[in-house]
């Protein structure tokens, strides 16, 4: 910025000065008095009473920062919690349509027993040592709830003794899962590393917020009509 004289250059900064004493922002000074912001930085460089206001608008606007991102993590709950109760609601309108399938009452039993019941998360997660147990509830899977094959996961649980490939290769016949659609496999650490589970134990996984919601109420429903 170019000034007409030194004596007009002096009366900006004075007012500049003023309105930074009113705690006022290098920005907010330079749309107030078209100054350039990096021309006000350099007047108050250096300056410790500009400084400390300096502190304290840093420290308003993290408050004010931390306060959006309250409002937000509230605002999102809500929503979240909405679609989850959209979820929950659909599964009880399903349940009467499905609830004299074979397959879905008896997958739903044994992922009682055998499944991932935490709310907290969205994965639809069963273990067994049985690959007939995990093939049944594929299957539930695809037929009953149309997951797509290959969103279907596969896991493996081994003692050290176990060969890893072998082990991979059997779940991954035995299931008609690819072995590319296998998560890295878990290796239990103990003191005793030799266990007769020749195969290790086998998880079916789906990611899967829905799913999860309606897999819990249906099985609650199951528990109230059985």
């Amino acid at each position: 910025m170019i000034y007409k004289a030194v004596g007009e250059k002096e009366e900006m900064r004075k007012a500049a000065t003023v309105l930074r004493r009113k705690s006022l922002s290098y920005l907010e000074i330079s749309r107030h008095l078209s100054i350039p912001k990096s021309t006000i930085a350099g007047w108050f460089k250096g300056e410790k009473w500009s400084q400390e206001i300096a502190k304290k608008l840093a420290s308003k606007q993290r408050g004010i920062q931390a306060d959006r991102i309250r409002l937000m993590s509230v605002a999102n709950k809500k929503r979240f919690e909405k679609i989850r109760e959209s979820y929950r609601q659909k599964a009880k309108e399903e349940f009467s349509g499905l609830f004299d399938k074979k397959l879905f009452i008896a997958s739903l039993m044994l992922y009682a027993g055998e499944g991932d019941l935490q709310n907290a998360n969205s994965n639809v997660r069963i273990a067994n040592t049985n690959w007939r147990m995990l093939k049944v509830f594929k299957r539930f899977l695809l037929d009953v709830c149309g997951v797509p094959k290959e969103k279907i996961r596969c896991a493996i649980v081994l003692y050290p003794d176990l060969d890893e490939e072998v082990c991979k290769t059997f779940w991954s016949k035995a299931l008609g899962i690819r072995l590319e659609q296998f998560h890295k496999t878990q290796f239990i650490k103990g003191k005793h590393p030799t266990n007769r589970l020749k195969n290790g134990i086998g998880y079916v996984i789906v990611s899967s917020r829905e799913l999860k919601e309606k897999i819990l109420v249906w099985i609650d429903l199951c528990y109230k009509n059985l």
